[in-house]
C-alpha cells in the first residue's frame, strides 16, 4: 500500500487535530496517518489516490502540497 507525503501548514496542536479529523472521515479508506507538526508533514498509508487525498486534507482550510510517494 502506497504511503503518500503531503506538506500541510499546521501551527500548532488543533491544526494536527484537524488534519486527524478529516482523513478519519475516509475510514477504513486510510490504512495509517503519522503527523510530523515540527516538519509540517502527513504520512498518509492508503490506496486512495493522491488527489483524493488532497482533496480532502484541503478541508482543513490550510495550504496543503502533495510531496510525492515514499519510499519505504
Amino acid at each position: 500500500m502506497p504511503v503518500h507525503e503531503f506538506k500541510v501548514e499546521m501551527t500548532c496542536g488543533g491544526c494536527a487535530s484537524a488534519v486527524e479529523r478529516v482523513l478519519g472521515k475516509l475510514g477504513d479508506k486510510v490504512e495509517k496517518v503519522n503527523i510530523n507538526l515540527e516538519d509540517r508533514t502527513v504520512t498518509v498509508t492508503s490506496n486512495l489516490s493522491s488527489d483524493e487525498l488532497l482533496e480532502q486534507l484541503r478541508k482543513t482550510g490550510k495550504s496543503t502540497t502533495y510531496v510525492g510517494v515514499k519510499k519505504e
